[in-house]
């Protein structure tokens, strides 16, 4: 497998630090809001590696973490005048349901940043005797980005820009505003009642030194790869090296990869210009966790995606394809199951979807062979030689292909009592050969999200 290392600037082949082990820390969601289509992009891109790396026969190790303490949470928390527990809890729920509806395989780990405070104070302390950080007058704690020379060298940042002396105390800042950033943030009105005591006093984290502590707990102080969006490599990531290889020594990762942003309608997402979405709002206007994770998944993860709802429209339209031919080697393989060798159509399009996943997860060749056996597949059948042993074969296939995807097959929904009686008075007006009541049943079923069509073995009724 060769991944594209933003730390090198060039595709490199993936060795794992432990042979058959695979260490992967995800940047995972700030819990002030319900997270969006945007950052369900990174998730998904991140699902995809996993995925890929377990398909190559890695035995992966996923942390993704829970930001529930930085500027934004406590904000939050004190604006809506409740805990910020309270205040995070309703949206940590809501990432985990949203999460499950687009098929993503859930991390070994999903530690909250408020559960590892002492993590942290143990890392801040260990800066301090390396002389890394320097406490300032109002009690906060500061990383010297002077004393760590390989500072920049990820986001590729002009040595001679750095600002030392200039301190950052805000969570988030711009690329442009380089300078100490403080890995302890003292007390403040603002905090309210959310502190933490800590040798310098009151206070609590930096979002930086969050994922640093967190990360090296479960994965250890260098682990294989580091992922998130574009917009965290700087300052986030940069931070992260800087105080983790300050503290230890160690190189910090071996392999960093980054996604591109998302676009709606070719614009950057904002909600003033009303082209801003949560997962819930595109269920809400009838789509479903699978075509939004089939358009999420459609690009490859360093070129920009930009989401439109012509795009859900052809995703459905793909997966309508792919279900017809589903049912169709279902309909064929019967009982069958695959034996002998593979015929070569299918053999091919597995070995085309393998070297797609190993050329920097290269999901648009991936998604043109799935569709390359489905074509072979239909034009097998059309010839009348699609026998019962290639549908299994077929099957097999799609299923390995899927264990990536997660697009391809999913749990029969349960059909509807009302859908199940519409049915049933369908088949009877079509006994009675009343075409026009057999067609407005059809129409009716279809506005429930269910599709009729007509076989010679009967009706067959499949979710839209």
């Amino acid at each position: 497998m060769k991944f594209y290392n933003s730390l090198s600037r060039k595709k490199e082949k993936f060795k794992s630090l432990v042979p058959g082990k695979a260490g992967l820390y995800t940047c995972g969601p700030t819990v002030y809001d319900f997270a969006h289509i945007g950052n369900f992009r990174a998730y998904i891109f991140e699902d995809i590696l996993r995925r890929a790396l377990e398909y190559r026969g890695y035995e992966v190790t996923q942390v993704m973490n829970l930001t529930d303490v930085d500027d934004k949470t406590i904000r939050g928390a004190n604006e809506n005048g409740v805990s910020l527990q309270e205040f995070t809890e309703k949206y940590k729920d809501s990432f985990f349901k949203d999460i499950e509806a687009l098929g993503i395989e859930p991390a070994e780990y999903y530690p909250a940043a408020t559960d590892h405070i002492p993590e942290v104070i143990s890392l801040v302390e260990k800066l301090f005797e390396k002389g890394l950080t320097y406490k300032s007058d109002d009690g906060s704690v500061y990383f010297s980005v002077a004393k760590f020379p390989e500072y920049g060298n990820l986001a590729h940042i002009d040595k001679e820009g750095l600002r030392a002396g200039v301190r950052i105390s805000n969570d988030e800042y711009e690329k442009d505003a380089v300078g100490d950033f403080a890995v302890w943030k003292a007390w403040d009105e603002d905090d309210g009642n959310i502190w933490w005591d800590s040798p310098w006093g009151r206070g609590r984290p930096g979002w930086h030194i969050e994922c640093s502590a967190m990360s090296m707990k479960y994965l250890g102080e260098s682990f294989d790869i580091h992922t998130g969006g574009i917009d965290n490599m700087f300052p986030h990531h940069e931070n992260e090296i800087a105080q983790s290889e300050g503290a230890t020594g160690k190189p910090f990762v071996h392999t960093w990869l980054h996604c591109a942003h998302l676009r709606v309608n070719g614009e950057k997402m904002a909600k003033s210009k009303g082209n801003f979405y949560t997962l819930r709002d595109l269920i809400e206007k009838g789509y479903t966790g699978r075509e939004i994770r089939y358009v999420l998944i459609s690009g490859q993860y360093r070129q920009p995606i930009n989401f439109t709802f012509d795009g859900l429209a052809a995703a459905r339209s793909a997966l309508s394809r792919i279900d017809e031919f589903v049912r169709l080697a279902k309909d064929t393989a019967g009982d069958t199951e695959s034996s002998g060798k593979m015929p070569g159509w299918i053999a091919e399009s597995l070995d085309a979807f393998g070297a797609a996943l190993d050329d920097d997860l290269n999901v648009p060749l991936a998604l043109a062979a799935l569709f390359s056996l489905i074509g072979n597949g239909n034009r097998a059948a059309s010839a009348g030689e699609l026998s019962p042993e290639n549908a299994a074969h077929a099957l097999d296939a799609l299923r390995k292909i899927d264990t990536v995807l997660n697009v391809v097959f999913r749990t029969e929904e349960a059909v509807p009592e009302e859908v199940e009686t519409l049915l049933v008075n369908r088949q009877e007006a079509r006994l009675a050969k009343n075409w026009a009541e057999s067609d407005r049943i059809r129409d009716e079923i279809a506005t429930l999200g269910w599709i009729v069509k007509d076989t010679p073995d009967g009706q067959k009724l499949s979710p839209k």
